[in-house]
């Protein structure tokens, strides 16, 4: 199946969603238990990811936001204030992500920040009734770019695979997508096949794969085969698996040398600059990858702050990898954190201020990590389907001698992209 599964539920989501952000600026955050801050001037947050998963596992984001907890409290805290993380792991599943949430509500925490989670619509339901935003998720799920708490920093992963069909669009005639077998996974055919129509290439074979398995043999000679015989030669598979994509890429490899020409391509979050290194650098099956990211390369210098606070905080914790698209999510929300509540100077930090801060649309700056980031009314996306999305930018790289290099300067605003898709 490459349509889209939800169409007519998710627009009644998104008037919904509209209701409700009017309600609660309307009623001036009187949401039955809207979180504050604690007495003491400590501001508690939470961050949840799935850990010890059969499937995807984001161990380093929770990690992350412990190790920025420690850093920034010994420069000074949050405007002189104490931050305090409280992490909870969702298991992968709806059940889980709603007790995180549920969590969060009972532990007033003031925000849920650099979280991954793909049970959007689990968690952000106990987040809306107790008026707690959500800042920079991974975003995974499509409420995180409809809920009117939600306040991505990224594009998610529509925004990688719109761009990753862009890249795509230039170098492939028949391009085989591998991806989960999941309502999420569902989401990722037309978001792909929207950029490649960017240059009339017909639609990707849509090849579905179990999440958690342990070899994708069946998976990876079909795919083969099938992009090998497009009409000029020129094909390729793109593997979007989370966790799984290298263990894709392994089945992937034994039966590569019989398909030369298929080039191959994935995204960030599915892989990185460690998870080459390990599978062989130069000599692993993902050598000429085309990959597509949110932020730039991990060797970048505007890394160098989170790279320094990993360093003095976080030395040694083989869960954070600065390289990772979730540790980088996780710096750049509590980024944004640090940001709004400085912002807010002398006044109590809640829930509620935080969430008035962002819908009057205060500008926040990454370091160059991503542009300006606002979520007033007025910095709302065009692509209908993401009215939250506020960073519709992506990075072109591809993997030359072992290692992820950008080709092109500067990052690609796939906003008009989403706009067909939806």
């Amino acid at each position: 199946m490459t349509g889209r599964r939800h169409t007519s539920s998710k627009s009644t989501f998104r008037i919904a969603a509209v209701a409700l952000g009017a309600a609660l600026v309307a009623g001036c955050g009187l949401v039955p238990g809207s979180a504050e801050s604690a007495g003491d001037g400590t501001v508690t947050v939470m961050t949840w990811a799935p850990e010890k998963t059969d499937a995807t596992n984001m161990p380093g984001m929770p990690a992350m936001a412990q190790a920025y907890a420690r850093w920034v409290n010994a420069h000074g805290g949050l405007g002189g204030r104490e931050l305090k993380i409280l992490t909870c792991n969702d298991r992968n599943d709806s059940v889980g992500a709603a007790k995180c949430a549920r969590s969060a509500v009972d532990q007033d925490v003031v925000a849920v920040v650099g979280s991954y989670s793909q049970h959007g619509r689990a968690f952000l339901s106990p987040l809306e009734s107790a008026g707690i935003p959500y800042i920079g998720g991974y975003g995974v799920s499509d409420a995180e770019f409809t809920s009117p708490l939600s306040y991505p920093v990224n594009g998610g992963q529509a925004a990688l695979l719109a761009g990753n069909g862009e890249q795509l669009a230039g170098a492939c005639d028949r391009t085989v997508l591998v991806r989960p077998d999941t309502i999420a996974g569902d989401e990722l055919p037309s978001l792909l096949n929207s950029g490649l129509a960017l240059r009339d290439r017909s639609a990707a074979t849509d090849l579905r794969a179990a999440e958690n398995a342990t070899d994708y043999g069946g998976q990876a000679l079909q795919a083969l085969t099938t992009a090998s015989a497009a009409p000029a030669g020129e094909g390729c598979v793109a593997a979007v698996l989370g966790d799984r994509t290298d263990t894709f890429f392994d089945s992937f490899r034994r039966l590569r040398a019989d398909y030369p020409a298929v080039r191959t391509a994935t995204v960030l979050g599915s892989v990185d600059q460690t998870v080459i290194n390990r599978s062989g650098g130069a000599g692993s099956p993902y050598e000429g990858a085309y990959v597509t990211g949110w932020y730039p390369a991990a060797d970048d210098a505007r890394w160098d702050p989170m790279r320094k606070a990993i360093n003095e905080q976080a030395f040694g914790d083989n869960r954070i990898d600065p390289a990772d698209a979730g540790v980088q999510t996780t710096w750049i929300a509590y980024t944004v954190l640090k940001q709004l509540v400085e912002a807010l100077g002398d006044r109590e930090v809640s829930a509620r201020a935080l969430r008035i801060s962002l819908d009057q649309g205060r500008k926040v700056t990454t370091g160059g990590l991503t542009p300006a980031l606002r979520w007033g009314y007025d910095h709302m996306s065009a692509a209908g389907d993401f009215p939250r999305l506020v960073n519709a930018r992506v990075t072109f790289q591809q993997v030359r001698q072992g290692r992820l290099v950008a080709t092109r300067k500067g990052s690609v605003d796939v906003t008009d992209t989403l706009a067909k898709a939806s």
